[in-house]
């Protein structure tokens, strides 16, 4: 059995269904097997998976946002509670090898790093093997990689290296043994690519494939994708384009520099979602050279959500921009337009592409309360049982629904208990009958959704659902009430299948019937409080932390991929750290210290001998803090105190570089990183692992000197300067004293 899970990708990305982008594998898989175009899911990616795995709505599940806006709330804290136990677990039991390749964004922020627990990562989840990344997105060129709970790195040496190709390759290994090994024995191999999330990343021949394929703009795009919906019957005939949403640019009314840019970030997506495909292909073609494709129950979502909207009006460089409410100028990021897609880059498509991937639907990724953000494409596949192959099925229903279908296919009873712990009733029903009967009733008649207070509930072929008010490419905005400031509309989905026609007014004894039904639901399934902020979530302080009342952290050589949730917090407050070296005779250079990396970050290292701190604005601007002189040889405290001026968010403050307490040079730096260092790198000590957070030097950058230690102070409270002052006379009189 196989799951395939793409992130980031509409209804109308696929050309499966009807989209601009070749997907081969997809297309494959559909003329042999099933498409169903009324699958759901939730708007956002960690609640989608934890639903998925777990057969149940993710606010049920505890997750109600993703891993790092977890706030303590029953539908919110991202602890999956274990009287809900996951398909991995009910397979594993009745005598499956099962493994997790890819994405894995399901483990609480703050439980992220060596130190666990691990009962919430894939091995404590049911899964035997997992090979992947754990958050919400990685670099396909330098992919922070977890193989089962231990960290480890891709070849730094390999200039052709791709985590899509790399990943395929493991997860074809691993069935190969398996079936090599126990060729009785079943496999669950659940498949989650990075791929389409940002960053967008793809090999450069397979970006240049799309090259002048999306010069005629997202409005175009739009159009000739409904076109091809109704003539492949993904649609009704009578299906209407919705309107552009608010806020998105008609294309005719770019300039020629910016259509320029745009096209070519389109190219890059298109570039990545079908270059992923095709890896999929060299799995499914791994599993027909075994002489099990036949029997094996194939199910291939497109997308954990609709189309993402965060690479704002006017695309990204780098996606950490968006998290961190930085803005870039559109110059900067033309200037750059041939590094898209390459290692140099973090980026991301405008709100128009996202929007034209949607199709035929309205909004995007994040808002549950429309389909652009909730209906993406998916494909069953099994030659033997499913009869009628090649059709389309329009049945309504969700991803909690996925996990009871593999419980009737495969035969497996479902638990009332798992590990001794009775189970809690679960909230999807199988699709499994739709195998027999593709036009069979649909059986799930009821659906609840929400997101940010984006909400929506379906019920017998009617949709209410609230009007974003809030533009979700905006990553900080002034607060709207939850209740009040929503307001509602209505759809029949039985003669609408693209909700364009709002029935609000002619109807308000339905809308009201509805709105009761939603907060029914919602009580039922712990949604409320509803919440509509966003990156004032990220803050690693809403949540528990294995750092929170200390300050002062040391750590060693070789302790690297400490994440973000489990470390130091340097954002908004004053900070120092100090590394204990010892300089060899003919100097030394290499890394002392880093959070984050290229991409956003900040890292105190020697280079030529000459100790150097830079602080990384989300590859916006970078403030280096060097030393004029080398480092003698011999033992030294190398210390980095930054000062911050207070105010709000992201202020800035005064560098001071001092060695052996003797300040050897200060910078002003006028802004800093305000949200979230990084998504997907890390602490690191004597090695730089990933990216770097200067291009003064390759990583992996390992120290050629001694580190004795790494000392770093957190202060809420500033230190005075002379308070500061003592503080180092007394760290390099223990440090030198020994």
């Amino acid at each position: 059995m196989l799951i395939i899970l793409t992130d980031d990708v509409g209804f109308g990305a696929s050309s499966t269904f009807g989209g601009p982008i070749p997907t081969p594998t997809f297309d494959r898989l559909a003329n042999s097997g099933l498409q169903y175009n009324q699958f759901h899911t939730t708007a956002l990616c960690s609640p989608t998976r934890a639903a998925l795995i777990t057969r149940r709505n993710h606010h049920h599940v505890s997750t109600g946002v993703i891993m790092e806006a977890g706030i303590g709330l029953p539908g919110y804290n991202t602890l999956v509670r274990k009287s809900c136990g996951t398909i991995g677990q009910i397979l594993k039991y009745n005598g499956y090898n099962t493994a997790w390749f890819g994405k894995n964004h399901n483990v609480p922020d703050w439980q992220s790093s060596q130190a666990g627990p691990f009962d919430l990562w894939p091995t404590g989840l049911g899964f035997e093997y997992f090979y992947g990344f754990v958050g919400g997105d990685t670099n396909q060129w330098a992919p922070a990689l977890v193989e089962n709970t231990r960290p480890i790195e891709p070849p730094a040496d390999d200039p052709n290296y791709n985590f899509d190709v790399d990943m395929a390759d493991r997860a074809i290994a691993w069935m190969r043994v398996q079936h090599a090994v126990a060729p009785d024995k079943p496999f669950f191999c659940y498949y989650a690519t990075g791929t389409a999330h940002a960053p967008h990343h793809a090999p450069k021949d397979w970006i240049d494939k799309f090259k002048g394929k999306f010069d005629q703009g997202w409005d175009n795009v739009r159009e000739e994708t409904l076109t091809r919906q109704k003539e492949l019957g993904v649609v009704p005939q009578g299906t209407r384009l919705t309107e552009r949403s608010k806020g998105i640019a008609a294309w005719d009314s770019l300039n020629d520099k910016e259509k320029e840019l745009y096209a070519r970030m389109m190219e890059v997506y298109a570039g990545g979602l079908s270059h992923a495909d095709h890896q999929f292909g060299r799995i499914v073609e791994s599993i027909e050279e075994m002489g099990e494709l036949d029997n094996t129950l194939i199910i291939y979502i497109q997308g954990d959500n609709g189309a993402s909207a965060e690479g704002s009006a006017t695309g990204l460089l780098n996606e950490m921009t968006f998290f961190n409410n930085i803005e870039v100028p559109f110059e900067e990021v033309y200037k750059r337009k041939d590094d898209l897609g390459g290692p140099k880059t973090f980026n991301h498509y405008p709100i128009g592409w996202a929007h034209a991937m949607d199709s035929p639907f309205q909004w995007t990724k994040q808002v549950a309360s429309h389909f652009g953000g909730t209906r993406n494409g998916m494909v069953i596949f099994w030659p033997k049982k499913i009869k009628e192959k090649g059709k389309i099925c329009s049945q309504f229903h969700h991803v909690i629904d996925i996990a009871p279908t593999i419980i009737e296919a495969t035969g497996v009873p479902a638990p009332e208990s798992i590990d001794g712990i009775t189970q809690e009733p679960m909230d999807g029903v199988s699709l499994a009958y739709t195998f027999d009967d593709i036009n069979a009733d649909s059986r799930r008649t009821t659906q609840y959704f929400e997101m940010f207070a984006n909400r929506a509930i379906y019920d017998n072929g009617w949709v209410a659902c609230t009007t974003p008010p809030i533009a979700l490419w905006v990553s900080v905005s002034d607060p709207v009430d939850v209740i009040e400031g929503y307001k509602w509309e209505l759809y029949n989905i039985n003669e609408d299948f693209s909700e364009s026609n709002n029935l609000v007014k002619q109807s308000p004894d339905k809308l009201r019937e509805l709105q009761r039904l939603f907060f029914i639901e919602a009580v039922k399934y712990d949604v409320l409080p509803s919440d509509n902020s966003k990156v004032e979530r990220l803050d690693v302080n809403n949540r528990p932390s294995l750092t929170r009342g200390r300050n002062e952290f040391t750590y060693y050589e070789g302790m690297i991929r400490i994440p973000e949730g489990s470390a130091p917090d340097f954002k908004n407050k004053s900070f120092g750290i100090s590394a204990v070296v010892e300089i060899p005779e003919g100097g030394a250079e290499g890394l002392l210290m880093t959070q984050g990396g290229r991409f956003s970050g900040l890292g105190l290292f020697v280079l030529d001998s000459k100790p150097v701190f830079v602080y990384n604005l989300a590859d916006v601007e970078r403030y280096r803090v060097e030393a004029k002189d080398p480092l003698a040889p011999g033992e030294h405290v190398v210390t980095l105190d930054f000062k911050y001026d207070g105010g709000g968010v992201g202020k800035g403050g005064m560098a001071t570089l001092t060695v052996d307490g003797k300040t050897v040079a200060t910078k002003k730096i006028p802004r800093t990183i305000g949200y979230r260092m990084s998504l997907d790198e890390t602490i690191d000590i004597g090695e730089d692992n990933g990216t770097p957070v200067s291009e003064n030097y390759v990583v992996p950058f390992k120290f050629t000197g001694e580190i004795d230690k790494v000392t770093i102070r957190i202060s809420d409270h500033d230190l005075t300067d002379e308070q500061l002052e003592e503080y180092r006379k007394q760290q390099v009189k223990v440090a030198l004293s020994r």
